[in-house]
């Protein structure tokens, strides 16, 4: 399979001032992380030039949940908002709070102990994203061996205002392993009409970049899918053009 197709590494690029880091891991036909129980990614060639037809055109298979994606409170709550109701001034453009916790290991728990230097930082015009470092085992078996959220860090998050919290592992809470299962965190987030980024990548970068973090910005924008209580995302983050304040 073509390295170039498979590799979770974020681009890093320049133009006219502003650089920009992608967020959002690649999507392989057939060979994406799925969760289980949720669909895989396909994509088939349904017109193809080789073949004679006027023009390439794809037939994709996926889940509201694949790849780098967002959940909207009805995923768990049934009278929540869905994915084409949300607010997109939360998802457009948004600084955002990088939260360093790449000393977790697999299935670790993130406390409330390890983040409460961030905690005058966040606020409601802020997304708080959870830098793990654990995007570097996107393909392998071990991917759903992530670290998690305490709850009490999801509760004095909410509680500070915030509206979006991002994380690169499939789910801010356990998915199972040790620890056991839990949905907690997304109970405690959605139940407020928050929104979760899950499946991020290269929040590194960023924090690498030496780039000061009021100077960044994120965007995370979903499918226009009605009714629905998750959507892929193109997530980046950017600096320079008119961010400055």
């Amino acid at each position: 399979m073509n390295d170039q197709l498979t590799s979770s590494a974020p681009m890093d690029t320049k133009r006219g001032g502003v650089q920009v880091f992608d967020l959002s891991h690649p999507l392989v036909s057939g060979a994406t992380v799925a969760c289980s129980g949720h669909p895989s990614f396909h994509a088939h060639l349904t017109c193809s030039l080789a073949n004679g037809d006027l023009s390439n055109v794809h037939t994709l298979t996926l889940g509201t949940h694949t790849g780098t994606h967002i959940d909207a409170p009805f995923h768990f709550f049934q009278s929540g908002q869905t994915i084409d109701k949300l607010d997109l001034s939360l998802l457009t453009a948004s600084r955002a709070v990088i939260i360093d916790v790449r000393s977790k290991g697999a299935q670790e728990r993130i406390t409330w102990d390890d983040v409460k230097e961030y905690e005058e930082r966040m606020t409601e015009s802020v997304m708080v994203l959870f830098c793990t470092g654990w995007c570097r085992n996107w393909s392998s078996p071990n991917y759903d061996h992530h670290p998690f959220l305490d709850p009490e860090v999801a509760t004095k998050v909410v509680e500070r205002g915030v509206k979006v919290i991002g994380v690169e592992t499939m789910s801010p809470d356990p998915v199972g392993g040790e620890t056991g299962a839990s949905v907690e965190v997304h109970r405690i987030v959605l139940g407020q009409g928050g929104i979760i980024v899950e499946n991020l990548c290269g929040l590194e970068a960023v924090l690498e970049s030496g780039i000061p973090e009021e100077e960044v910005r994120v965007s995370a924008l979903p499918l226009n899918l009605v009714q629905c209580d998750g959507s892929p995302v193109r997530a980046v983050a950017w600096f320079g053009g008119n961010n400055r304040e």
